[in-house]
């Protein structure tokens, strides 16, 4: 498993002005709380996180970060980018206690999308309807990710979250909170062009058969009037 390491310095000045004179020198404001511990303010080297925020991975690890001699064991739970330049605007870290269980959104990664029995038999397409997942567990029980395995998902189907398989220890948050377990994950469909080819095919059916009606109609109302 992946480590991630930080380094951050305590800092004393607060507010909108204070963070931007901050980001000017390539610093990245930003606040660790959690555990019953007091908040503190930190910064962080902007260019060294960009570099960890690159890697998928750091948004669901247990991450160490070291505040001058203290070092805790954090989450990532929040991140404000600028809108349109490569800058971090703030980032705040839970401190996480090993027998308290987390709240955290986990990616989903798509497995055996080719070997799809509704895409290799049946000519569909693949939609994801989530990317990720919000889960509860343990910290000693992260996933890195949550696998959902495509290959048995036939055309016109639906995987819901009560068809994902979980790791040991890991709960969806929205199931253990009365959530609907029937939600979609993905489907396999055909793909657009196709779909409305069949709608035109129906409705060119239907268009017929209201035709035969029609002249059956007329023909009896005709055989009436002799």
């Amino acid at each position: 498993m992946q480590t991630f390491e930080l380094n951050a310095e305590p800092r004393e000045s607060v507010g909108k002005g204070a963070s931007r004179r901050l980001r000017k020198t390539g610093k990245v404001p930003g606040i660790v709380y959690g555990t019953k511990k007091d908040a503190v303010m930190i910064s962080l080297d902007q260019n060294s996180l960009g570099h960890q925020l690159d890697n998928e991975a750091f948004y669901s690890h247990i991450l160490t970060l070291n505040v001058g001699d203290n070092s805790d064991q954090v989450v990532l739970k929040d991140l404000q980018r600028h809108p349109y330049k490569r800058l971090i605007l703030h980032i705040d870290f839970q401190r996480v206690d090993a027998n308290e269980a987390i709240t955290m959104r986990v990616p989903l990664h798509f497995i055996n999308e080719t070997n799809c029995v509704g895409v290799k038999t049946d000519g569909g397409v693949i939609s994801h309807v989530m990317t990720d997942l919000e889960i509860s567990c343990l910290p000693e029980n992260l996933p890195e990710f949550i696998d959902v395995d495509l290959a048995e998902v036939a055309l016109g189907e639906t995987v819901h979250l009560s068809d994902l398989e979980l790791p040991e220890g890991v709960e969806i948050y929205a199931l253990s909170h009365g959530g609907d377990e029937t939600r979609p994950v993905a489907a396999v469909h055909l793909p657009r062009a196709e779909e409305q080819d069949l709608d035109a095919v129906d409705m060119e059916e239907g268009g017929e058969a209201a035709d035969v009606i029609d002249a059956a109609g007329t023909e009896d109302g005709a055989s009436e009037e002799d």
